[in-house]
Order: structure tokens, then sequence, then C-alpha cells
């Protein structure tokens, strides 16, 4: 009988910091060896973070990288760990054609005992690894204390063929696959079935590890598991956080034992948490303390406010009211409401004396003195993020940037969005889920909301609410000309975001959207709204991708455009 204890190391890396992911896998090892374990499994390409993109073709970044995993290893046994297999992703090098691999090695002894190359490199989506990586041809089983192991890297096990078929006639114990596998909603579930059918394929378990933390604009959610040979989930970390999680592999065994399982999340939570930790590891990976953006009173810009407290605190929240001669009093007092419900600061800077003075020069009238108004905005958002080393938030929702229904360079300034992958609807039902959860007075996911010292939060409800009610209730409106509302521009939200998730995520054409049953007028407004905004979308700042077909590196059309359907 052979017994082996895995430690699933659930963790949070950043590109290019070499030294620190190190120290994160000796913390990591170290803590799992001192409860038993045998064989420790970071996640895809954990020593360099991930994902890499062209560094990947810099010479002297992948002999750093490689250098790093030696020193790791040295490292290992120098403090008693020889014993330990360490399960982690790198990049490598293929010395004959210099073309980069992505890598997984295993530490053991003091050196870089062993190494499997990616075979299938993933090319669609967020992914583009066709030009970065040379693919593996291979397949490895390891010899871990009497128990066969065969490996795998994330996209090994969405194709069929490859190495997981080639596993299926080794009579492995148990498959071992690490993952930098990026959120969307409804994921979770896909990777489980696809698992169960892997595992099913080879007659094994097969444990999966997966990245957690914010990289640009992807998430890794973690939610790492292990399922048997029969599809039955033994064990399941929990998502949107860092975790060491164990489960023992008997090979005696026809069923294997569970460990812990962790309960799924809320759907709404699993969105909200992924966007607040998006906005949270983005900040601390690229040295930010603090957060500014404006505040209209409106919802979106309410929900990104309590984003933003919940990732870094709202005493890091600095909102700033800039009223209109249009400003609805309601509008005011509901900005000045949402910052003293967070706990952030609140500065009111009217924008009538600076529209005055443009206006005394320009004489602007229609679209274009709005658009004037949202760009004076912009530039005191701006001020306070140059002059107080803040990170300037957009607060633009995902039907908004589709219609091109922003002005550029004004309330779409920033250096991060939110909730630029959220249509408007799901962030009603967002604020709504944020309300519930304050009022229970529990924290979001995984996160533990961040405070002052004492583990404050600043947050002081009112009426038992965070977001003002009004805020979600009212009908949306720039406030950019008396008695403006979106819906004189925009089809109505609930009708609009089902067309826009026809078009934009299910890529169908206006013959398709007419046969979906929506009429013919709609269709073409939303058709023509969408088509003439690329060149917006370009410009926009980035932001966490929660769907499955985000603005960016999901969705490529050209700007200069003259398809018409």
């Amino acid at each position: 009988m052979t017994q082996i204890r895995f430690a699933l190391a659930q963790i949070d890396t950043c590109v290019g910091a070499l030294d620190a992911n190190a120290a994160k896998v000796l913390d990591y090892s170290r803590r799992a060896a001192a409860d038993g374990a045998q064989v420790v499994v970071f996640p895809e390409m954990t020593l360099t973070g991930y994902p890499i993109e062209d560094l990947a073709l810099r010479r002297t970044f992948r002999q750093a990288a490689w250098d790093k995993a030696n020193e790791l290893a040295a490292s290992l046994r120098k403090e008693g760990l020889r014993d330990l297999y360490v399960v982690v992703g790198t990049v490598g090098t293929d010395h004959e054609t210099s073309k980069p691999y992505n890598r997984l090695v295993v530490l053991h002894d003091g050196v870089v005992w062993s190494g499997y190359d990616k075979h299938f490199l993933p090319n669609y989506g967020v992914f583009d690894e066709f030009r970065i990586f040379k693919a593996g041809e291979r397949s490895v089983v390891l010899d871990v204390d009497g128990a066969r192991l065969g490996v795998a890297i994330c996209e090994d096990i969405w194709q069929d063929g490859g190495p997981v078929a080639e596993l299926a006639g080794r009579d492995i114990d148990a498959l071992v696959t690490i993952n930098g596998s990026p959120y969307e909603e409804g994921k979770t579930d896909v990777r489980l079935e696809l698992a169960k059918r892997r595992a099913a394929e080879v007659e094994a378990p097969l444990i999966y590890v997966n990245q957690v933390g914010g990289q640009d604009d992807l998430v890794f959610d973690g939610g790492s598991f292990v399922v048997d040979a029969d599809g039955t989930l033994l064990e399941r970390s929990p998502m949107f956080m860092e975790d060491l999680a164990y489960w023992t592999l008997d090979t005696d065994r026809m069923h294997q034992e569970k460990a812990a399982i962790t309960p799924r999340l809320d759907p709404d939570e699993e969105v909200y948490t992924a966007c607040v930790l998006g906005l949270k590891d983005y900040m601390a990976k690229n040295g930010f303390k603090g957060v500014t953006l404006g505040l209209s009173g409106g919802i979106d810009s309410a929900l990104v406010a309590a984003m933003a407290a919940d990732a870094v605190g709202g005493a890091n929240v600095h909102g700033i009211s800039m009223p209109s001669m249009y400003s609805s009093d309601g509008s005011k007092d509901d900005a000045a409401d949402l910052a003293a419900n967070i706990g952030a600061h609140y500065d009111v800077q009217p924008i009538e004396p600076l529209f005055t003075a443009f206006q005394g020069q320009l004489d602007l009238d229609g679209v274009a003195a709005e658009n004037l108004q949202a760009r004076i905005r912009g530039v005191i958002v701006m001020a306070y993020s140059n002059s107080k080393g803040l990170l300037a938030v957009a607060t633009g929702n995902k039907s908004e940037l589709a219609c091109g229904y922003s002005t550029i360079y004004g309330d779409a300034v920033g250096g991060y969005a939110p909730i630029k992958d959220l249509l408007k609807t799901r962030v009603w039902e967002l604020s709504r889920w944020r309300n519930k959860a304050a009022a229970a007075g529990v924290g979001i996911g995984g996160l533990k909301i961040v405070g002052n010292e004492a583990g404050d939060t600043g947050v002081s409800l009112k009426d038992g609410v965070m977001i003002p009610v009004a805020s979600i209730e009212k009908a949306p409106s720039a406030e950019l000309r008396p008695g403006q509302k979106d819906s004189d521009s925009l089809p109505e939200y609930e009708l609009l975001d089902q067309v826009l998730a026809a078009y934009i995520e299910h890529a169908h054409g206006r013959a398709d959207l007419l046969a979906d049953g929506f009429d013919e007028k709609t269709v073409d407004t939303v058709m023509r709204l969408v088509d003439r905004a690329e060149w917006k979308r370009r410009q926009y700042p980035l932001g966490p991708k929660v769907t499955a077909l985000a603005f960016g590196r999901d969705r490529r059309l050209p700007i200069t455009n003259a398809f018409r359907e």
C-alpha cells in the first residue's frame, strides 16, 4: 500500500517578481512539509507569474527564471526539505531553437529533478500562446514514493488527445494538473465536468491546482479541487484567496477518501469578489495605496466606490462630487451618503465656474457642451490622481462601453475600470447583493474587507444599506442637460443588455438577432452604436474580465470597418 499526502498550494503570484514568487513557494513548502505532505503542487508558471506574454521571448528573463528554479531547489534542501517533491510551473527554453516552453518542473533533493512541457497551446480568447511558446511533445509519469503520477499543464486537459490520452494507457495512480485558468461566470462548473471526464479517461483521481489573484485584466479564482476516477468530488479549495489544502491518495483504495470541501459561493458574490480582487491586486502589484473617482450619485460610481472600499478600505477611497448646474439635489445627497457609508474621503468640486470659463471662449452647444462637462470632471479626477498619487478608476459599465455611451477623455479617464465587463442590469444585481451582504454583516468571498490597524473598515451603514437605495432605483442619467435620461439615447437597459449579450458574447448577426425575437429598430440601433464605438473601447482603461467574452483580448475587431449588415 502507498499513501501520498498532497498539498494543494493555491497562491497569488506577480509576473516578473521572481524573488517574491520563489520566497512564497519556499514558505508554502515549509508549511506543507510541517503538515506531513510528501508532494506540494503549485499553479502554472508560479515562479514567473502568469501570463508572462512577450517576456517569454526575452532570453535574459528565461535565464533568470531558470536560475531561480535551481536556487529554490538548493534552498529547499538547505532547509531540510530535500525529501519533499515540489511541483511548480516556470518558463523553460528549447536550446536548439531558443523558443520558450511553458514548463512544469519537480524540485527534489536539491535539484530540478524532472520536467514536462505543455503540449497544447491555447490560442483563443485571452490566450495567444502560439506566438510565444513551443509545444511539448511527450507525456511524463513521475514515480513518487511508489506512486505513479501523470502530469499535465492547464490546456492539456481541455483538448482531446495529447498527453492525457497517452497517460490513459500508462497505469497511473493520479493525474496532477497545474493551471492558470482565468475566471469567468460559469467556468467553475465547466472545469469540474471536464476534470471528471479526464479522471475517467485515465482511470485515476485528478488533482487540479489553479492560480489565484489579479494580473492586469485577468482574475484567477483558485477553486482548486480533487476528483476521483468515478467523478466524486474529493476536495475543493476556496475561491479568490490563497490557500493550502491537503488530500491523501491511497493506491490500494478503489474509491478515495474525501478531504475538506469548501461550499460554493453565491453567483453574485462570486462575480463581485472577482471584480474586487482584480482591483485589489492591480493596486498592490503596481504600488497604489488609494483610489480616486467621481461620485455622481448614480449606481455605477456607487458600486465602484463600494468595490474600492472592499479592496483597500474606505479610508483609502477619495470620492469627488463634481456637481454642475444640471445636477439634482438627490444625486448630490446620494453621493454624500455613499461616501459616508464606506468611510471615504469626500470633496465637492463644482464644475460650473470652469464650464463658464470654457464657454466664454468656446461657446459650445449640444453634445459638445455636454462632453465638455464630462471632460472637466475628467481633468479634476486626474488632478487628484497626479497630486495625491492615487489610482484613478473609471466607472463605466459594459453596456455603456458597448454603445459608446461615455465621453472619451471625460468619464472614461482612469487607470483601471472595475465594472467594465458588467452589463448595466448586472450592476444593479450586484449592488442589491452587496447591500444584502452589508446588512447581514458578512464579508465577501474569501476576501477580508480591508480596514485600519484596528480592523475598522470605516463602514457605517445608513438604514442598513451600503449603497443608497435611491442610487439603485432612480432612472439612470448622466445629468448633462435638463431632464436627461439614458433611455433618451439608448433602449431600456433590460432590453439593451439582452441584445448586447446576443450580439457580443454569442456573435449573433442581424439575421440571428431578428430570429431571436428582437425588433428590427432595436437591432439596427444597437448594432450601429456598438460598431461605431470600437475606437472608444480601444482607449478605455483595462478592467477585470468576468464574462465569457470581455472587450479587449477576447473581442478583436478592426476600428476601420466598413462591413454593415
